[in-house]
């Protein structure tokens, strides 16, 4: 503008004394007037407050509500202004972005009502300053946290006209909904710490055979340990039979892994009675019993500590992936280098490279 100004200046203080004669021509317009054709002040009427600002300033951000050509929609021409029905409060922040490039979170404002403006006008709210962001989502997080107590506050009170199947599977899910389902809850959690204790115990020695070797105490007292084996698969098997009645999908619920641990920890019993005590299939009934060891994950059942390391490990499985990746690049490569260093002495250990697999791996999980 200034260098428009100069330009014409010097020639109408000329002629104004003297110096020269005034041009026959009319005077060019000036800069000032050609700006101010150019843009244009708007007024935004958001729910009976004014806001005044240049078109130019809302052209900024075209991908937004006030800088699209959509805002036309709001156009009333009898008033020549916009008009939105919004909340004027938070739009003050709103309309500081347009003139600052800047988008601040005014913490006297809801976060879900920030949430619905920003929404509206088209802004995403990741492009909120650092002085704001850290508080926004903490707020958000807040928020997220209230709304979910909400729902399961909502979710423990009975809904009307409950079928018994529907209201079964709300006590399988929510157990502090009634004393009964509380009761199950129990019973269930007590006996997988009495089936998981006795898989520890029977394996521990209770005295010796007549050729001197110590006998377990799951041969020593056979009956008792199947009375009880048989008991805590009794139940297992009747909460299973209850779950799979009262699933919302059946299908769905026998898919999952909940599921799947539950007809692990159980089948072993099963197959190992009618199972013959001939030879040839006592081996691979042994390593039936090994099963039973997945009766631990029941727990997670009764475990919400356990459920947030599962949904944990879950989120980050690539990242543990890529740690096991970088892990076994490592082992090979050591354990090459120990295989070729140790390849020429005869009292060398390390046959082979697999073979140099152990020493690697524990050398480099333990030390480092």
């Amino acid at each position: 503008m200034a260098t428009g100004v100069a330009a014409w200046l010097p020639f109408a203080r000329a002629a104004a004394i003297g110096w020269m004669p005034v041009a026959n021509s009319p005077m060019p317009v000036a800069p000032m007037e050609r700006s101010k054709r150019q843009d244009e002040l708007i007024i935004l009427n958001v729910s009976g407050h004014r806001f005044q600002t240049w078109r130019t300033t809302l052209d900024r951000y075209p991908d937004t509500l006030l800088g699209s050509s959509e805002k036309d929609f709001f156009y009333n021409a009898e008033t020549k202004e916009y008009f939105f029905d919004r909340d004027p409060e938070a739009f003050r922040s709103i309309l500081n972005f347009y003139r600052t490039g800047k988008l601040h979170y005014p913490r006297n404002q809801c976060i879900s009502a920030y949430d619905e403006e920003l929404i509206f006008f088209g802004i995403i709210p990741e492009i909120i300053g650092d002085c704001c962001y850290e508080e926004y989502k903490d707020r958000k997080r807040e928020n997220l946290e209230r709304l979910q107590d909400d729902q399961e506050e909502n979710r423990d009170t009975k809904p009307p006209n409950m079928t018994a199947r529907e209201a079964m599977w709300r006590a399988f899910e929510n157990p502090h909904t009634s004393t009964m389902a509380l009761v199950f809850y129990y019973v269930t959690g007590f006996f997988i710490a009495i089936s998981v204790i006795t898989n520890v115990v029977e394996t521990v020695p209770c005295g010796t055979t007549g050729n001197q070797r110590d006998m377990p105490c799951g041969e020593r007292y056979t009956v008792a340990f199947f009375c009880m084996d048989t008991a805590c698969v009794m139940i297992f098997t009747v909460e299973y039979l209850m779950r799979l009645f009262a699933a919302p999908s059946r299908y769905r619920f026998m898919r999952s892994v909940m599921s799947i641990i539950d007809v692990v920890a159980i089948l072993p019993y099963y197959i190992g009675l009618v199972m013959t005590d001939n030879e040839d299939v006592s081996g691979a009934f042994v390593t039936l019993r090994v099963f039973r060891v997945f009766r631990i994950f029941k727990f997670s059942r009764h475990s919400q500590g356990l459920r947030i390391l599962g949904y944990t490990l879950k989120s980050c499985a690539s990242e543990l992936g890529f740690l096991l990746f970088s892990l076994t690049m490592a082992i090979i490569i050591f354990a090459t280098v120990m295989f070729y260093a140790e390849k020429g002495s005869s009292s060398s250990k390390f046959t082979s490279i697999p073979a140099s697999f152990w020493y690697t791996i524990v050398t480099m999980t333990t030390l480092g």
